[in-house]
């Protein structure tokens, strides 16, 4: 317990430290620009007919025609006007926020991994338990399910407290799994990965969540001013960029955390070697036997053990 929360203070510092470098602030603006582009494109074909569309559908709903009437009788003028926009801006986020996830996952990530280990386990043995392919298909996957997971909980945004906390919990849980099997694709196998994801689940998942939650932070301020409707096409790349950072810094701290408890699991496979020598002897010695050779001949000493 103490090991796991020493790994999670440590690579949150380390995290911090490597996401002010030059070189991770320019990976940051390659997925900004691609998103950007996308973003921008989708705008400028489709934002007014989403802005209209939206504000149709607040005139006609049932459910908020006596709270409609309610703003009008106290004077308030055209609140739909107003509203439409900020709902389109709400519907997108979750969006542009899966977007970036995926963006860094399959552009900044291995480079990101690559920089932590190249500075800090220099040593460490590279497994390689998952393939460029099988990261892209479990990022797919694990996206879909967020997604649906999204769109069944959206009735319940509308209960005041749970906007804040099921929207950042459910991306820090596809946070978790896309970060979690990136930053130990390259080193760790199989069977190491899912040993780690076993024990460190908790933290793990502590750790998406509370990215989750710094992800959320920028678009429920902005989200809550007229202004940010008004210059959108203005702000939404300065958005998109600071999700971007935030979830470099997310795959820097998956990076460390993981890494470490890669480079703790392989040292008590080591320490744990010994105990398991004397069995190791007695094949050795029955194999050899068998072969017609002496058994002093065939002994293996545990000091020769790798």
């Amino acid at each position: 317990m103490l090991a796991g929360m020493g790994f999670l203070a440590v690579s949150f510092w380390r995290a911090v430290v490597d996401c002010m470098r030059p070189r991770v602030i320019m990976l940051s603006m390659v997925p900004l620009l691609l998103i950007g582009i996308l973003g921008g494109a989708l705008g400028y074909f489709y934002w007014d007919s989403a802005v209209r569309g939206m504000r149709s559908l607040l005139e006609s709903s049932t459910l908020l025609a006596p709270f409609w009437g309610w703003l009008h009788a106290w004077g308030v003028g055209d609140v739909t006007a107003v509203m439409a926009p900020l709902m389109v801006i709400l519907v997108v986020t979750p969006v542009l926020v899966m977007g970036s996830l995926l963006a860094v996952a399959l552009l900044m990530t291995p480079a990101l991994v690559a920089l932590v280990a190249q500075r800090r386990f220099p040593c460490l043995d590279r497994k390689r338990g998952g393939s460029f392919w099988a990261g892209v298909v479990w990022s797919l996957g694990s996206t879909l399910l967020a997604v649906i997971a999204l769109v069944v909980s959206v009735p319940l945004w509308l209960v005041p407290p749970l906007v804040l906390v099921l929207p950042p919990l459910i991306w820090g849980w596809l946070t978790y799994r896309v970060m979690a099997f990136d930053a130990l694709a390259e080193h760790a196998s199989k069977d190491e990965r899912r040993e780690i994801l076993r024990r460190h689940r908790t933290r793990l998942l502590g750790v998406g969540v509370l990215t989750g939650y710094l992800g959320a932070a920028p678009s429920l301020v902005w989200a809550s001013a007229g202004v940010f409707s008004a210059a959108f096409f203005i702000l939404a790349p300065l958005v998109i960029w600071i999700y971007t950072l935030v979830f470099a810094f997310s795959s820097l701290w998956f990076a460390h955390y993981c890494l470490a408890a890669l480079e703790r699991l392989r040292s008590e496979g080591r320490t744990q070697l010994p105990a398991a020598a004397p069995a190791s002897d007695q094949v050795a010695v029955a194999m050899a036997v068998r072969l017609g050779a002496a058994p002093d001949e065939a002994f293996i000493s545990e000091d020769k053990l790798p």
